[in-house]
């Protein structure tokens, strides 16, 4: 069994920054891959940045440029760093991880950029 726990969501202006972080209760070098969902109102939850099982990092288009995922393995933490937010990233945003194939999501949190 793995948590994961996300912090950092809140309420910002267009243009400012956000930084997300996302506690696992294990080591993450053993995950087959992590990271980072979003879900608006009323959409499908849709990628925005994760890490593959070859260390390779891929963003959703939207999001390229402006926002960067990494990790510090000696804490077990994953990071979103959102730069230059726009209203249309407003959406509650999850972590999600695959270790030994089982899927694992966290229980979200909240990021709403107001224009």
């Amino acid at each position: 069994q793995v948590q994961l726990v996300e912090s950092g969501g809140g309420l910002v202006q267009a243009g400012e920054s956000l930084r997300l972080s996302c506690a696992a209760s294990r080591n993450i070098l053993v995950f087959n891959s992590m990271g980072w969902y979003r879900q608006a109102p009323g959409k499908q939850r849709e990628m925005v940045a994760i890490f593959s099982e070859d260390d390779s990092t891929n963003y959703a288009e939207s999001v390229k440029g402006r926002f960067a995922i990494f990790s510090d393995s000696a804490k077990n933490t994953m990071y979103l760093q959102m730069n230059n937010l726009k209203p249309e990233d407003t959406a509650v945003y999850f972590c999600h991880a695959i270790v030994f194939n089982y899927p694992y999501w966290g229980q979200g949190t909240q990021v709403t950029v107001s224009s």
